[in-house]
């Protein structure tokens, strides 16, 4: 839907689905009761897609690309972003870091990101621009080949290049940093997109089609401030493609039954990484939450705990636990003053199905809800 930055949806990725069946039950179920739910909804209507691998290979076959810009038509809605991170399962198994398989030293990977391209390109609506959002490459663990990354990343944008001049769609792709990813905060994007333009040999080409995905929940984590990092890479000339309005959770270990009530929320699917900040400001990362309680245990000094659970917008967790909504709060207020900074949005709490059953709704009421949050803030 057009609100007042620019365009807003929520991303699929909410719902199992792998293939493109699965897909389009869930988008023609889900997706249209929460449009029919939130009143005074503007139409038409955004979809924020996530395609598997296999399902963006099948709506590419035959004629369901076309019936499905029909479909879309016929229920006055529209796509103008893909979210192209979890290239294979999403739901209902072990993803943790497989999330980053494969990464971008595979040429699947590439060749994934070209067909969501080509799809997108087909869907969105004239005069309205199309962005993918994926990976910030690799996952630091993976000690991952980053000449190769780049290298597939410059044929990327060459391909987006080409097919926005076809397509007369303004077309971008959004790396986007995570802890522990192959970058993951401002300093380590600013020096990789550094790298990446010296590889180049049209930077003006790179930089229109290579921007930032930025996360507010992956931010926060970082315990960086919005307004300063998005002034700094937007001074660098990284495009910021799309914005993920999402929080984290957050806590004083200190405080007495805080890092209790976290273990709520440890569960098998997802990665968790547990950023621990002390009182020198440093920072200590680690994987996933139990790796946060060993380093309790053994008595670590940190002052707080951002923990990268993706909890809904407009739900404030019991105390001891806190949210970091305000990271999306000062985002739309910084694009609030200035539009430009970027015209996608995408509410992004995947993490539905496995919420402690104390936050538990049904999936339309808090994605609904999540919109009303955003909507009342802008």
């Amino acid at each position: 839907m057009r609100f007042a930055h620019g365009h807003l949806a929520y991303c699929t990725n909410i719902h199992p689905a792998e293939t493109w069946d699965e897909t389009f039950a869930a988008i023609s179920t889900h997706t249209l009761k929460v449009r029919d739910i939130v009143a005074g909804m503007d139409r038409p209507f955004a979809i924020g897609l996530r395609l598997s691998a296999k399902a963006a290979r099948e709506l590419l076959t035959g004629d369901k690309l076309p019936r499905f810009k029909d479909w879309l038509a016929s229920e006055d809605t529209y796509v103008f972003t893909i979210n192209g991170f979890p290239y294979g399962d999403f739901h209902g198994t072990r993803v943790k870091e497989n999330v980053y398989r494969p990464d971008w030293t595979d040429p699947a990977r590439l060749e994934y990101t070209k067909e969501l391209f080509t799809i997108v390109s087909e869907l969105v609506p004239e005069g309205i621009d199309g962005s993918v959002s994926t990976l910030p490459g690799s996952f630091k663990a993976f000690n991952a080949d980053e000449e190769l990354i780049r290298e597939h990343l410059i044929e990327l944008a060459a391909f987006v290049e080409a097919l926005s001049d076809v397509s007369g769609r303004d077309l971008h792709l959004g790396l986007e940093p995570e802890p522990l990813g192959h970058f993951e905060n401002t300093e380590e994007t600013l020096r990789f997109y550094d790298r990446l333009l010296a590889d180049a040999e049209d930077h003006e080409l790179v930089k229109r089609r290579v921007g930032i995905n930025y996360d507010c929940c992956h931010f926060a984590l970082e315990y960086e401030d919005a307004r300063s990092s998005l002034a700094v890479m937007r001074s660098e000339g990284i495009r910021i493609s799309k914005i993920h309005l999402s929080a984290a959770l957050a806590l004083d270990p200190r405080e007495d039954g805080a890092v209790d009530a976290i273990r709520a929320f440890d569960e098998p699917t997802y990665l968790h990484q547990v950023m621990e900040r002390h009182p020198d400001g440093e920072i200590t990362r680690h994987p996933d939450l139990p790796d946060g309680f060993a380093a309790h245990a053994q008595g670590s000094d940190a002052e707080q705990w951002r923990i990268h659970f993706h909890i809904p917008l407009d739900q404030v967790p019991n105390p001891p636990l806190h949210s970091t909504g305000k990271q999306a709060e000062d985002v739309l207020k910084l694009c609030a003053k200035d539009p430009d900074i970027c015209r996608h949005f995408e509410i992004e709490t995947y993490t539905w199905g496995v919420l402690p059953e104390t936050m538990q709704r049904p999936v339309e009421e808090q994605i609904a809800a999540e919109y009303r949050w955003v909507l009342d803030r802008c």
